[in-house]
């Protein structure tokens, strides 16, 4: 799996980064998951085509000390199809930057 990781982050950090995505993300089913929509403008030729596999999201996963943004864009509806794969490089460049803006504001060291 590609994914982006950023780890040795403090506990209370991690807290702050929890709150967060509860605020701006959407909370899967499984603890310490959350899932970023991926804007329509950004998804793909077959994306666009595929309505009914949309919307589209990438996971974030929280662990102790770490968070991991797997770059696999996944179907909400569906568990296989041919839209769903790893970023392109537009989608990759707003998740990581999702990532690093929350980060910042949150004033996160890391």
């Amino acid at each position: 799996m590609r994914s982006y990781l950023i780890d040795e982050i403090d506990p209370w950090d991690m807290e702050k980064i929890e709150d967060f995505l509860k605020k701006n993300a959407i909370k899967s089913p499984i603890e310490g998951i959350f899932w970023i929509k991926i804007p329509d403008h950004l998804l793909t030729e077959t994306q666009l085509k595929h309505k009914d596999c949309s919307p589209y999201f990438c996971a974030i996963e929280l662990g102790k000390g770490w968070l991991k943004l797997e770059l696999l864009v996944r179907s909400s509806k569906k568990i296989k199809c041919q839209c769903m794969g790893y970023c392109n490089e537009r989608q990759r460049e707003f998740l990581i930057s999702y990532v690093n803006n929350m980060i910042e504001e949150l004033g996160i060291r890391t």
